[in-house]
């Protein structure tokens, strides 16, 4: 059976499995008696197994398949969880996690795991209560031959004639699954597995292809050769779960030769063969209508292709301000209300290809529990980690990229910031630390914040390292806010920690952290108290692709500002300018904002003016605010984020370009460069 086909779906859903068992090992260590857990675990395993087997990775479906009979003996109290139990367990999801991982690569999910296999299988023995398992064994004798095979050829029943002569057993074997047994293809894959490790199939009855494409009810039968006993080969056969009898018999060939000539008078085989075809169809036919009573309504696409689609829609939004600008001039009536429901339908389709493109941050959120575990475990610490608002949407782009910097927070937070048990004992805090990991939406941007309960920053200690590094001098320090005291652990080569580890920081600080959060268009703050606890915030957009900006213009020439970054617009008089430290500043609402010249930064030619008035944007980045001085205001206007190339990467306070209705092109400005 061809199951390529089928690939890219099976590593999908095969990776939410493991961030499934994942999640919920480690609910289980806090709540091990949890029976709902529990088999949320066993359903994720047994599909994973089942999906496994059938696209024919087998060292993935016997990992997977050992794990699954540990957490059916846990949910038949025949074993009890236990807290180191969890530690392996996580282990083994690793090791499914690693196979998985390689079969994406384009491997084959090879991986030696007969060491975690073997363990799990001393967890599943390690308890002496009996067995409370729905399995069956019949063992019958040699008596009870059944009518299963009326079709062995010479050639078979001389194997086994001269398998007999060598001193082994023949034997003919049924096994009956579940009613509720689902992916019985799966199922048959595990019982030949276990029978293939016993001996030798010499034919199975339905075909071996019938059994693949799950054309039987719910009982199949082979005949084996073997040198083992029949009560072990039941017994082996039993730890198939989702097995509800089965029937081990000696296979005698001088009785089935007799049983067929008996049987050739009356001919029963024409009978029963039709009564198998049309039992098939009726089942053909019903699945056939559950099929389309039960059509899932969701569907898989690659993220390449919502690219594309974004691309062109992108070139569509440059076309429409094309087309709107075409109107005005033309001033034509039938143009003009074309142009307009053009724009209502693309605001439509740009509203859900955004949706579409938006994915929950659960996707990145997912796997730091596990994370944090295993840090808190290197370092000796006890750490609890609270996730909020996983479900918060965001771009796809921006997801992609948040992964690392929220991951060295965490690092920060465990190594710096949650003291050792026995420190925050002394503190009169719990042994516990926690962490809080949460996400929201507020107006077009997410924010995600980690905070801790631990020691916090040391605001002295920030300080003496600043002037230590040349960042400060002591004349500063005064006029600093505890904020910005404590933002000061993000620029390039800080760090307070008496001893660099492996953990966090590494020696490099948190300025990575900051320059990719801001490559983003987003911005960290810091708050911090003392024994108290940290809280890091991030702020991002919503998007990153087509934003909201307002245009201005610098002696003709445009440029984009985004509205994520504005306070207002004003007009003020020149009378209203000051000079503080001998830079122009003006008086913002009680507060001193320093006066910037766009003309001056880009370098642009200025004309002399007689205009007693002056056109001025507020920007913002986080507690900092400028003023940016703009010959007029043009409008405000959805426009597409071009990336300028790696040749005017590193221009100043230009983040990108557009192209504008007209054909112009606007440079896009980076207030945040210019406040910094």
């Amino acid at each position: 059976m061809d199951t390529t086909q089928y690939l890219d779906v099976f590593i999908d859903e095969s990776n939410e499995h493991i961030e499934v068992l994942y999640k919920k090992l480690l609910e289980l260590e806090k709540s091990p008696s949890e029976k709902a857990i529990i088999e949320e675990i066993f359903r994720a395993a047994h599909t994973l197994k089942g999906m496994s087997a059938t696209m024919g990775y087998n060292d993935l479906a016997t990992l997977t398949h050992t794990l699954e009979n540990v957490f059916d003996a846990i949910r038949y109290d025949r074993i009890q969880v236990q807290s180191e139990m969890i530690d392996l367990l996580v282990d083994t999801v690793d090791h499914l996690n690693t196979m998985v991982e390689d079969i994406a690569s384009g491997g084959t999910g090879s991986l030696d795991v007969t060491g975690v296999a073997r363990k799990l299988e001393m967890i599943e023995k390690g308890n002496s209560l009996p067995e409370a398992s729905n399995e069956k064994v019949v063992e019958a004798d040699s008596t009870n031959l059944s009518n299963v095979f009326t079709d062995l050829d010479e050639f078979e029943l001389s194997i086994l004639n001269e398998s007999k002569e060598r001193g082994f057993e023949n034997y003919e074997i049924t096994v009956t699954l579940r009613e509720d047994c689902l992916l019985k293809g799966a199922r048959v894959f595990m019982v030949f597995e276990v029978l293939e490790q016993l001996g030798e199939v010499i034919k199975s009855e339905p075909s071996v292809n019938d059994l693949e494409e799950e054309n039987f009810e719910n009982t199949f039968s082979v005949i084996l050769v073997s040198s083992q006993d029949q009560n072990e080969i039941a017994a082996k056969i039993k730890k198939v779960s989702e097995i509800e009898e089965v029937k081990v018999n000696h296979f005698s060939v001088s009785k089935y030769r007799e049983s067929i000539e008996n049987e050739a008078s009356s001919n029963p085989i024409e009978e029963t063969t039709v009564s198998i075809v049309e039992a098939k169809e009726e089942k053909k036919t019903k699945e056939q209508e559950t099929t389309k009573s039960t059509n899932n309504k969701t569907i898989r696409v690659n993220i390449e292709k919502l690219d594309v689609l974004m691309n062109l829609f992108e070139e569509l939004i440059i076309d429409r301000g094309r087309l709107d600008q075409i109107s005005l001039d033309l001033q034509n009536a039938d143009l003009k209300e074309t142009v307009e429901r053009m724009a209502r339908i693309s605001s439509d389709l740009q509203n859900i290809i955004l949706t579409m493109r938006m994915v929950p941050i659960d996707t990145v959120f997912s796997r730091f529990p596990r994370m944090v575990r295993k840090l808190a475990r290197d370092l000796n610490k006890q750490v609890d980690i609270e996730i909020v608002g996983a479900d918060t949407e965001l771009d796809r782009t921006v997801i992609d990229e948040i992964g690392d910097p929220i991951v060295h927070l965490l690092r920060n937070a465990i190594d710096h910031g949650v003291e050792t048990p026995e420190e925050r004992k002394r503190k009169g805090k719990p042994e516990k630390g926690t962490i809080e990991l949460k996400a929201y939406h507020s107006g077009n941007h997410v924010f995600i914040e980690i905070s801790d309960d631990g020691a916090g920053i040391n605001k002295e200690k920030v300080l003496q390292k600043a002037i230590k590094n040349g960042i400060l001098n002591e004349r500063d320090v005064e006029s600093l806010t505890d904020q910005q005291v404590y933002e000061l652990i993000l620029e390039s080569g800080f760090s307070t920690a008496d001893k660099i580890s492996d953990i966090s920081g590494r020696g490099v600080g948190l300025d990575v952290v900051k320059n990719t959060i801001e490559s983003l268009g987003g911005s960290i703050s810091i708050d911090s108290e003392l024994n108290k606890g940290s809280v890091f915030s991030i702020q991002l957009p919503l998007t990153l692709t087509i934003i909201s900006v307002l245009l201005v213009e610098l002696n003709k020439e445009k440029y984009a500002i985004p509205l994520s970054s504005i306070i207002e617009t004003a007009i003020i008089s020149k009378d209203q300018i000051l000079s503080a430290h001998h830079k122009k500043v003006i008086d913002f609402r009680g507060k001193v904002v320093p006066l910037v010249d766009l003309k001056d930064i880009f370098g642009v030619d200025s004309e002399d003016s007689d205009d007693e008035y002056t056109s001025i944007v507020i920007v913002k980045k986080g507690e900092k605010m400028a003023a940016l001085v703009v010959d007029s205001f043009i409008g405000q206007q959805e426009i597409v984020l071009k990336s300028l190339g790696s040749y005017l990467n590193n221009a100043f306070a230009i983040s990108g370009a557009t192209i504008l209705g007209d054909g112009e092109v606007a440079l896009i400005i980076d207030s945040n460069a210019i406040i910094k």
